[in-house]
């Protein structure tokens, strides 16, 4: 088994998304059900409108922190991160967008998973940890 130590600020190789799709920065916590990955806001993404981070961008990052969770199990086995997408978002509410240069903080919590479907709850929080954006979803690794 491979470790390293948290956080981890190259992820490059434990989600399969690349520049400039890349939507999180950092690992931050790691469990079997939980993860905290968190996101500079930078003027250059691609997501960024009137110095916001658009809703696409937010259910991105979600997405991508599920991602994350799943290429660090992956990681730690040992195994290169799968290519996986979003199979269904059963609800969402974004409450307030992330300004340019705010950091977010993303909370996975897996709820089930069962042949590489995961149903995950997803929380984003913005640099007052407020809750800027909720979310559960199932994400599916493509085979």
């Amino acid at each position: 088994m491979t470790t390293q130590l948290l956080p981890i600020t190259n992820i490059a190789n434990l989600i399969p998304q690349k520049s400039p799709f890349v939507m999180v920065d950092t690992l931050v916590e790691f469990s079997t059900d939980n993860l905290v990955s968190s996101f500079r806001i930078l003027e250059s993404n691609i997501f960024i409108e009137s110095d916001y981070l658009t809703e696409p961008g937010l259910i991105e990052n979600m997405a991508q922190s599920v991602a994350l969770h799943t290429g660090y199990a992956y990681f730690l086995k040992g195994e290169a991160a799968p290519t996986g997408y979003i199979g269904s978002i059963k609800s969402i509410k974004i409450l307030k967008l992330p300004k340019i240069n705010e950091n977010i903080t993303t909370n996975v919590t897996i709820l089930h998973e069962f042949m590489g479907v995961t149903m995950v709850e997803v929380q984003v929080l913005n640099e007052a940890e407020l809750v800027i954006a909720q979310s559960e979803m199932k994400t599916v690794i493509a085979s």
